[in-house]
């Protein structure tokens, strides 16, 4: 039997495995070492069949993790969902969301899991955090930290940025308590009641809540879920109405994980100096991005219009609650408001955070993170490709979810009590609007692992939202 007939062969093996879905898209294949074993091959062997597989598109190699089913991008189709463009009005956010968050079901179709051990990237932040509190002296707790926040968080902050091709001076930020206290001051900074802020439709549900509390008016751009805001739809809002400012997220936006292309970015920037606007940069997912992490808007900002926000809750923890923002022209006033709805944020905690950063333990996070956050992705989709009927899944590359458009007909808010009786939450489309759109439509999170009961809490899903007679 030649070489050539073995590496022949076991590439047969491996690609009726796929056909057969023995694994799925995103799965990871057995190790070169035990394919070696499993079929008597030589490794060399091994990996030629692995390496003409991955040459089809049909596998994908990532360092130190292994070979794993490539997710074919022609297999999933776009979401085509669009919001037209309606007059500014109030905003008044449904009760649901409240249910969700009280459920802690932003992320989880089974909040109540609490499945799995803590990643090692936590564990080590948890110790720097603890060594940050054994290290207090004196009685520095008899003492409030600067309004600004920790310099040292604020240098590795700007450590960070530059990284990401962005130069900013540790003078030109602040700590904030996560993006949507960020978020509430760059609105509070920017507008006084009654004004208009343009925002993405689908968008992020967090920002309509500000804008309901602020008493601030709200019209809806269209967006699309691979390339974000529609700049064209942003032209007209504007040449409409006084906007006075815009809520985006170029980088992985919810829901659907949209990055903004370079292009999108300048014109963006244009319209903002032309009709004198702010712009909100929401860049909380950057870090989340499976490949190359994009440059924040605010590294193109040459009208000092841009302010950035940000936090560690999508990229580390949700409970670590350590956001910052870069005020642009506004961040004087900023820094005041921040003492007026929070005074400081926690010495020791924004130190032990700088420290996990200074030693590369979050970088080294970021690194395990992208290659989870992949594969997650990778099985959700190719679990949801199973469903009956036609639907259109959005393909991020960052972020945590995935948007998915069901069949007309379907309504995922009439679904979520039944849903919920089944002990699975869902989040309905129509939230990330104040319209009442997007009723066949439903935001997915991949950021926990695909164990069997979430996979069988999706199962659960399919048979409530399109029953088969």
């Amino acid at each position: 039997m030649t070489s050539e007939y073995l590496y022949q062969q076991l590439e047969g093996w491996l690609l009726k495995g796929i056909e057969e879905q023995r694994w799925l898209m995103g799965d990871r294949l057995p190790s070169i070492r035990e394919l070696c074993k499993q079929h008597s091959l030589s490794k060399a062997t091994v990996q030629h069949a692995l390496q003409r597989l991955e040459a089809q598109g049909l596998l994908e190699a990532r360092p130190k993790a292994g070979y794993f089913v490539a997710l074919r991008a022609k297999t999933v189709k776009e979401p085509i969902s669009r919001s037209p463009i309606k007059a500014p009005r109030p905003v008044t956010v449904s009760d649901l969301l409240l249910d969700i968050m009280r459920r802690s079901a932003a992320f989880d179709l089974l909040p109540d899991l609490h499945a799995g051990e803590l990643p090692s990237g936590i564990v080590t932040l948890n110790r720097s955090v603890a060594r940050a509190l054994r290290r207090q002296r004196g009685d520095d707790y008899q003492y409030y930290d600067t309004p600004a926040g920790d310099a040292g968080l604020r240098q590795q902050l700007a450590l960070h940025l530059l990284r990401r091709g962005w130069q900013v001076d540790i003078d030109e930020l602040c700590i904030t308590s996560g993006c949507q206290h960020a978020l509430f001051l760059a609105l509070m900074a920017t507008c006084e009641k009654g004004d208009v802020v343009a925002v993405e439709s689908p968008g992020f549900y967090g920002v309509l809540q500000l804008l309901e509390q602020l008493g601030l008016q709200v019209v809806e751009v269209p967006t699309s879920i691979s390339t974000g805001m529609d700049i064209d739809a942003l032209e007209e809002v504007l040449k409409r109405w006084k906007v006075k400012a815009c809520v985006v997220s170029p980088a992985f936006s919810t829901p659907g994980g949209a990055l903004m292309p370079k292009d999108n970015r300048l014109r963006l920037l244009a319209l903002a100096e032309q009709h004198d606007l702010a712009i909100i940069e929401d860049d909380i997912y950057a870090d989340t991005a499976l490949g190359v992490v994009p440059d924040p808007l605010k590294a193109l900002d040459e009208d000092n219009r841009v302010i950035l926000c940000s936090s560690f809750s999508k990229s580390l923890s949700r409970d670590l609650r350590l956001g910052w923002i870069s005020g642009a022209r506004w961040h004087d006033r900023i820094i005041k408001l921040k003492l007026v709805t929070q005074l400081t944020s926690s010495r020791y905690l924004q130190q032990g955070v700088a420290g996990f950063m200074a030693d590369g333990s979050f970088g080294a996070h970021l690194r395990r993170q992208r290659h989870e956050l992949r594969e997650r992705r990778d099985r959700l989709i190719a679990h949801l490709r199973a469903w009956p009927g036609d639907l259109r899944i959005s393909l991020p590359q960052g972020g945590l979810a995935v948007w998915v458009e069901l069949p007309e007909g379907v309504d995922t808010l009439q679904a979520y009590p039944e849903a919920l009786d089944r002990g699975v939450v869902i989040t309905p489309g129509p939230l990330f609007s104040v319209s009442g759109q997007f009723r066949n439509c439903m935001r997915l999170s991949y950021s926990h692992p695909w164990d069997k009961r979430r996979v069988d809490a999706l199962n659960l899903l399919s048979a409530v939202l399109m029953p088969q007679g």
